[in-house]
């Protein structure tokens, strides 16, 4: 296909542009329209994805059939099944009759279908079957049905990282990338930007009944810089809004820098947002959560201290039935085959539970916040259990129902080694 062919091409569908990525994009999709090869367009959102799938429909010998267009990722994920495919009367709650889905509608035509990077998995697989056999069942049927219909797709998204998350099939992704034609951003074909403006501006000009807006050379080397992240779909909105807005027809460059977003120049920082991949990022929020259960846990328990070794016996024995879950959580208990620990529950004879707090002297009312410090407490039960276990500290662990680990930091802590 030579440059006059080209020429005649864009003529032909309004294209506009001279960019060495934009012929080749058109010289392929010339070439492969007469086939009946599956088709995969790429390129940024707003480029004009499906300006090419109309172009591989008009030159095939499909170009007397009917052409749809559809955004899968703009159809429900609970109905795509039944707009593709179509649904049997009764299949699903509101299917009053049967309805026809666009594979058999468009039979001997194209579906476009743009986004199909959002299409879930279970559509996947039946979009695959009917690239491999021609073949469909309608939702809430068990019959097979064919269809002769050509697929393009189209894709914002690389496809290929897609698969890899397991977010996209690979036997689809091979099977619809047989003929991948690459649409490049505006930012990347320099002048045609200049050209598009004039384009767009003599169109609104004739909408809006006005004269052209026109760029003065140093407002063409701003809108040369610009990234246009929206690239034609933003550039087609900024010229429309200057056409309507603007009483003067030359534009300079702080009339048209009031129409180019200044989000992309900020410099402030962005929040930073954990991707799925790391790990370590959820491995830490996991341990933040314990440690903070483990402070509420902590403090609970020493108010249930204080109310057992001020509440007497009776009030001990319930305080302590209440609480007994918490006692069990902190592994205050132990198995009745473990060594005995510093709260001893025993059953008397009349099924009354009792408390061994023998060892707890009656402590002065001002004098209690200083002999109820939950440390203290603590770092008597590590004397004891390791004076009992002949400061073998693997034992005295077992008897304290912690870790050796906990046991040699909590020894560091208070100092313990000596």
């Amino acid at each position: 296909m030579d440059n006059n062919d080209i020429v005649s091409l864009k003529q032909r569908f309004g294209i506009i542009g001279n960019s060495p990525l934009l012929n080749n994009a058109l010289r392929i999709a010339a070439q492969v329209a007469p086939t009946e090869m599956t088709v995969l367009i790429t390129g940024e959102s707003g480029v004009g994805k499906e300006s090419f799938s109309k172009i591989i429909h008009h030159l095939s010998h499909r170009k007397h059939g009917q052409f749809i267009a559809i955004n899968t990722g703009a159809i429900p994920e609970g109905t795509i099944d039944s707009e593709l495919f179509g649904h049997e009367k009764g299949s699903f709650t509101g299917a009053h009759e049967a309805r026809k889905g666009y594979f058999e509608v468009t039979n001997g035509g194209t579906i476009f279908l743009d986004e199909i990077g959002e299409m879930p998995l279970g559509t996947q697989a039946r979009l695959l079957r009917v690239l491999e056999n021609g073949e469909f069942i309608r939702v809430g049927s068990s019959k097979v049905q064919k269809t002769d219909v050509r697929v393009v797709t189209a894709t914002n998204v690389d496809l290929f990282d897609s698969v890899k998350r397991g977010e996209f099939r690979e036997d689809l992704y091979y099977r619809l990338n047989t003929v991948p034609i690459f649409v490049p951003p505006l930012r990347d074909r320099d002048n045609d930007i200049l050209l598009l403006f004039r384009k767009f501006a003599s169109d609104f000009a004739d909408k809006y009944k006005v004269k052209p807006v026109a760029l003065d050379p140093t407002a063409q080397q701003l809108l040369l810089k610009y990234r246009f992240p929206g690239n034609i779909r933003q550039l087609k909105n900024i010229v429309e809004q200057i056409s309507v807005l603007e009483v003067d027809r030359e534009i300079g460059p702080e009339k048209l820098q009031k129409y180019i977003p200044q989000a992309e120049g900020s410099s402030l920082p962005e929040l930073y947002q954990p991707k799925r991949e790391d790990k370590s990022y959820y491995e830490r929020e996991i341990l933040y959560n314990v440690l903070f259960d483990m402070k509420k846990d902590m403090n609970d328990l020493k108010g249930l201290v204080h109310k057992i070794l001020s509440g007497g016996d009776k009030e001990s024995a319930r305080v302590l039935s209440e609480h007994e879950g918490l006692f069990k959580e902190m592994e205050l208990t132990r198995p009745e085959q473990e060594p005995q620990r510093p709260v001893i529950v025993e059953e008397e004879p009349e099924q009354t539970t009792t408390y061994d707090i023998s060892g707890i002297e009656d402590i002065p009312h001002e004098q209690e916040n200083e002999s109820l410090s939950l440390e203290e407490k603590e770092k008597e039960m590590i004397i004891k259990a390791l004076q009992k276990n002949n400061n073998k500290r693997k034992y005295a662990a077992k008897d304290l129902g912690i870790s050796e680990r906990t046991l040699y930091r909590k020894i560091k802590h208070y100092d313990l080694d000596a």
